[in-house]
């Protein structure tokens, strides 16, 4: 073949900010393709077109089908994609993300890695949610008892607020249905929440996996940041949707209530500061296509030089 078919793959430079993207987009029970820069999501209501560079995760429910044509789109465009069970409640898988440059995770990997630095990120968390009380000098375990307190009090607060009864956090991560309402919708709005949080982390280049609170599993770090934001966000829509006795889809229902207030409170720009933050770096687009060498004695070098021997 002469060439290569298909439109020019896109320069990072040229794709839109992770903090100006809209946040998610759950499909299930559809076909995925692509149309030129767009892909093209098709059910029984007919075909919806979407940019693919717009989004910031694609949260692919069960019957989903997807071309290799559009997996390229989505590739190319930075979009992060989820592989989810039904009604978005289970992480099965992940495609690759937007950044190329790993000087976030090297800095979150040198944080963690070391006791004092890694305990010193986890209070500056916990002090994102004690904002007027210092925890600088707390203990982890006397963070965690703070924690757990004060998420005890804010079940307490909007079961009194929405009269939706609360008798603790109990759920079948295998069977949806099988919990109470108010149950269902936590459930369904927290997973929305791990998926934007995590199209964020990986788009950043930082590693999904290495938690600073949370520990021993590949989102730890997605558990870590989207804790930061459950009692502002998704634990009051759960409770006003499970208050409705109208809503038929508590999953559906929750999840369109999430995605408004995403984007009424432009929370991904949000979490892309707060990561650089708690990273003690610059807030900064990290996008460059970069590939060093490394030497223990000079650091970096160039990549792509015809390096001699010398003895």
């Amino acid at each position: 073949m002469d060439g290569i078919s298909g439109i020019k793959k896109p320069e990072l430079q040229a794709l839109p900010r992770v903090s100006d993207r809209i946040t998610f987009l759950y499909i299930e029970h559809a076909n995925i393709s692509r149309q030129d820069g767009a892909i093209t999501v098709t059910d029984s209501r007919g075909i919806m077109r979407v940019p693919a560079a717009i989004v910031g995760v694609l949260l692919l429910g069960p019957g989903t089908d997807v071309t290799h044509r559009a997996m390229e789109l989505i590739g190319d465009t930075g979009t992060s994609v989820v592989w989810t069970g039904e009604r978005g409640v289970r992480h099965y898988a992940h495609g690759r993300a937007l950044s190329h440059n790993t000087k976030l995770l090297i800095k979150q990997a040198e944080l963690v890695s070391n006791v004092r630095s890694r305990v010193a990120v986890a209070r500056k968390m916990y002090q994102m949610r004690f904002e007027n009380e210092d925890v600088s000098n707390l203990t982890m375990q006397q963070l965690r008892g703070r924690e757990g307190a004060r998420v005890r009090n804010i079940y307490r607060k909007e079961s009194k607020a929405t009269g939706v009864p609360w008798t603790g956090r109990e759920y079948n991560p295998d069977d949806f249905a099988s919990g109470t309402p108010i149950n269902q919708a936590l459930s369904a709005a927290h997973t929305a929440l791990y998926g934007l949080v995590y199209s964020v982390i990986v788009a950043l280049g930082l590693s999904p996996g290495l938690g600073f609170v949370h520990t021993g599993h590949d989102l730890s770090f997605v558990y870590d940041i989207a804790d930061l934001y459950k009692a502002e966000v998704t634990i009051p829509i759960a409770f006003n949707i499970a208050a409705k006795a109208d809503v038929e889809n508590i999953g559906r229902g929750t999840r369109l209530a999430v995605r408004d207030a995403f984007v009424d409170g432009k929370i991904m720009g949000r979490i892309t500061r707060d990561l650089y933050n708690l990273m003690g770096e610059g807030e900064e687009e990290v996008m460059a296509d970069l590939i060093n060498l490394w030497d223990d004695k000079e650091g970096l070098v160039e990549h792509g030089v015809s390096y001699e021997e010398f003895s």
